[in-house]
């Protein structure tokens, strides 16, 4: 412990010392490939030393020391305005989301109807690949946002994963794997709205990209069936091995002495399952409602009794909080009317519900802080589109869609957007292709799998924040069990996209794909029986 404490000194001081000495050099630093450093900085940090805190926290230094120009005042206001008071500014709706459910979450707990869901579940689920099944279908079915995604999914099916010694880092993966993925593929979805708003201005229509480009978008097809294959045949490999292996035999879901720990559930004997499903049920349904409200589909505008419209103009950061309280509203009318808890437990819920989310709070502020300098200030999205149009990637026609895949790959995962990566890489991936060439389609395809990708990989990314969250998982655990699963479905991804830039045929390249993951999980049950026979 003594060494790790001083290789993580020694790395601190290290990265502050290249801060300081690249600031103090006159280095350009702004639009250049430095320009991405301070994220893979926090990144690799985090990996390395398990502390996602102070890691987040000198990522965020370092970007304001090269933004700083040598000035300590210059660097203090920059962590302090553009980073940390922006980023909350910026995210407080999702903030008050993550308290909201919190709240609704405990008092579905202190209700019993969490325990009454446990126990409805040992009948009606039998085993663990049931489990994680179950998991995985409502993380299908929650296709409306990546962020009520993963906070949804991890508290219904926590008490389910637990009862069936599921580690909270498998379970955090299935969440995180049906979030971002799911929504890149859903036509009704935040994202698809997204997408078709960043196309605007191309003269060409958003959504039928994007409705042509999802039997092309591998990484998130291949995902969904990495995610069954694992499961059902059981072939799990790298850290999350160890996870699960601690899960099975000792009862172990954490693995590790930190820990985040689930409210322990309340025995009620007047709980009922309905009084899960209904918060729940209500939750989604009024955040529908929400999103398409704040879009503008009941007011005058241009997207007035527009669907897909509406879904295009929403802000999630608004309309989630917005259905949030309403639902919260409704949850304790009827937990009182149910006389499951009495007007002062309810109250009581709320600061439980708070401390709760406080540790996602902390950590998206820290994440989203760092992508506020690192592309506001340091313009790391002008060096990436200047990659883009450069001579070199223009004259790989055929491999461009695999080059935009990588891409797109790197940039999100060193910011830790999916959402800013295809903001940024859309308009030039259009630009990049005539309009009767097929690999149009194809490049598409490959931006939008790309970000969800390197989303999927990056520790400050927030739907893998929020995953942690929902799961009630550590974070660093999360990321580190995860990252060799979503890098596997990455490589055989960007080989499809190789083979698809001269196929141009997306279901060959998808049964090419789908063969490949199996063939790999086959070979990993194999040698995890080995581990275990030489271990017997």
């Amino acid at each position: 412990m003594k060494i790790k404490n001083i290789l993580t000194i020694v790395a601190i001081v290290a990265v502050l010392c290249l801060a300081v000495g690249v600031a103090a050099s006159g280095v350009k630093v702004t639009g250049t490939y430095w320009a991405l450093v301070p994220p893979v900085i926090a990144i690799g940090l985090a990996l390395i030393t398990k502390e996602v805190y102070s890691s987040l926290f000198l990522g965020v230094t370092t970007a304001a020391i090269f933004a700083c120009g040598g000035s300590v005042t210059a660097a203090v206001d920059h962590v302090t305005n553009t980073g940390f008071i922006a980023a909350i500014s910026g995210t407080a709706g999702i903030f008050l989301f993550l308290v909201v459910l919190g709240i609704i979450v405990a008092l579905i707990n202190k209700a019993g109807a969490a325990a009454a869901f446990g126990r409805w579940a040992e009948t009606h689920i039998k085993s663990r690949v049931g489990a994680q099944l179950a998991t995985f279908a409502l993380g299908v079915l929650i296709f409306i946002d990546d962020y009520f995604n993963c906070l949804t999914v991890g508290s219904v099916m926590s008490p389910v994963a637990d009862n069936h010694r599921i580690s909270r880092a498998k379970l955090s993966y299935i969440i995180d794997a049906t979030a971002a993925p799911i929504c890149m593929i859903a036509p009704i979805s935040s994202w698809a709205a997204a997408v078709s708003d960043y196309a605007k201005g191309t003269g060409v229509s958003g959504f039928d990209l994007f409705i042509k480009a999802i039997p092309y978008n591998f990484y998130s097809l291949l995902t969904i069936v990495f995610v069954v294959a694992v499961v059902v045949m059981k072939a799990d490999y790298g850290p999350m091995r160890l996870h699960e292996r601690n899960a099975i035999l000792y009862g172990d879901v954490h693995s590790t002495d930190e820990r985040v720990d689930a409210l322990e559930t309340e025995s009620n004997p007047r709980g009922r399952v309905i009084d899960l499903l209904l918060p729940v049920v209500t939750l989604i349904a009024i955040s529908v409602v929400g999103m398409l409200y704040v879009g503008g589909l009941w007011t005058a505008g241009e997207t007035k009794g527009d669907l897909i419209g509406a879904f295009g103009n929403t802000d999630a950061t608004v309309a989630l909080p917005w259905g949030g309280l309403i639902a919260l509203a409704v949850v304790v009318l009827w937990m009182l009317c149910r006389k499951l808890v009495t007007f002062k437990e309810a109250m009581d819920c709320v600061p439980k519900g708070f401390v709760a989310m406080v540790p996602a709070i902390i950590i998206l502020t820290m994440a989203t802080s760092l992508k506020n300098i690192s592309n506001d200030v340091l313009h790391a999205d002008t060096y990436v589109e200047w990659l883009m149009h450069s001579e070199v990637a223009q004259n790989l026609q055929n491999f461009l869609p695999a080059v935009i895949f990588v891409v797109a790959c790197l940039l999100a995962f060193a910011t830790g957007t999916s959402w800013g990566t295809f903001g940024i890489l859309i308009p030039i991936v259009i630009s990049m292709f005539d309009v009767s060439d097929p690999l149009r389609i194809i490049g598409m395809s490959a931006c939008l799998a790309g970000a969800v990708c390197g989303d999927h990989c990056s520790p400050i990314s927030d739907t893998t924040i929020m995953s942690s969250a929902g799961a009630r998982c550590v974070h660093v655990n999360h990321v580190s069990t995860q990252l060799p699963y979503a890098v596997t479905v990455a490589v055989i991804s960007m080989i499809c996209f190789l083979l698809a830039g001269f196929v141009q045929n997306a279901w060959i390249c998808l049964a090419v794909g789908a063969a490949m993951v199996i063939g790999f999980l086959f070979l990993m049950r194999m040698r995890g029986k080995k581990l275990d026979a030489k271990a017997e």
